[in-house]
């Protein structure tokens, strides 16, 4: 029974990516389609690893990482070394993930703050001190911003 194969056409449909990409996944090493002439014959392990290399992709990883992750695929080992380097990659990922998620959660309270404490300096311009401290209450007091910078968000009138 001969195994599935697909085209270039056929996996950059599926896949919604270029042939191009194709090619420089070939180029890269991550994936060997067989040749015919001058058509690329791609197997259903390509396709597999396709489907690795852009989910790997879609979640942050390098091409690097990627092709390691792969190539631990024919160890020979029931891909027990794939899985424990995969699991510390993505545990890895995810730590960093957190750490952004943490970094843009504090941007956007920041930037709500600041923007709360310009809107009030617009429509109340007599309330400026009531502003400043609700500012610096929403900021957890000296964090972010602080006190000692406010000379920024003041007004060159001021």
């Amino acid at each position: 029974m001969a195994s599935a194969t697909y085209s270039i056409a056929t996996l950059s449909r599926e896949f919604d990516i270029t042939p191009r990409a194709l090619r420089f996944y070939e180029d890269q090493g991550l994936i060997s389609p067989r040749r015919e002439g001058q058509t690329r014959i791609y197997s259903s392990t390509d396709r597999a690893r396709i489907a690795w290399i852009l989910r790997g992709k879609r979640v942050g990883f390098s091409l690097a990482e990627i092709a390691e992750m792969l190539d631990l695929y024919s160890l020979g080992d029931d891909r027990s070394a794939q899985r424990r380097v995969t699991l510390d990659k993505c545990r890895t990922r995810l730590s960093d993930l957190r750490a952004q998620r943490a970094d843009i959660d504090q941007m956007i309270n920041e930037l709500t703050a600041f923007t709360d404490l310009i809107r009030d300096l617009i429509d109340h311009p007599e309330r400026e001190e009531q502003a400043k401290t609700k500012f610096h209450a929403a900021l957890g007091g000296p964090e972010g911003i602080g006190p000692a910078n406010m000379a920024v968000v003041q007004s060159p009138s001021s």
